[in-house]
């Protein structure tokens, strides 16, 4: 498979590894993962953070494109973004992880062959 050289995307999989890098930010994804919240429910449910720490975590999330932000009134509802995760799985876990267990099923078989 060639990989054309995408600065532009290169750089959108950059924030992203940024984003998920961090264990607060992974954990907000994790409460967004079955419905959108609104930033206080999820100020509430991050108790131990202030306001402003889950804020610059969610403005993160938010450049990252993991997360889409929607104003309704004086509420910000948070939605989850599985688009990018997806275009990292594609691009690195998906091809990585065919390989994988390409090699694994060659030496199972080596082992089995050996074994008769």
């Amino acid at each position: 498979m060639l990989y054309s050289y995408n600065m532009s995307s290169e750089a959108n999989q950059d924030r992203v590894f940024k984003a998920l890098s961090a264990g607060v930010r992974r954990a907000l994804l994790d409460a967004l993962k079955d419905a959108p919240q609104t930033t206080g429910a999820l100020c509430e449910r991050f108790r131990p953070l202030d306001r402003c720490t889950v804020m610059q975590h969610l403005k993160v999330l938010e450049g990252a494109d993991l997360i889409i932000v929607q104003r309704k009134g004086r509420e910000r509802w948070n939605h989850l973004n599985p688009l990018p995760i997806k275009q990292v799985h594609d691009r690195w876990i998906g091809p990585h992880a065919a390989r994988a267990v390409e090699v694994l099923e060659r030496m199972k078989t080596d082992l089995e062959q050996t074994s008769d």
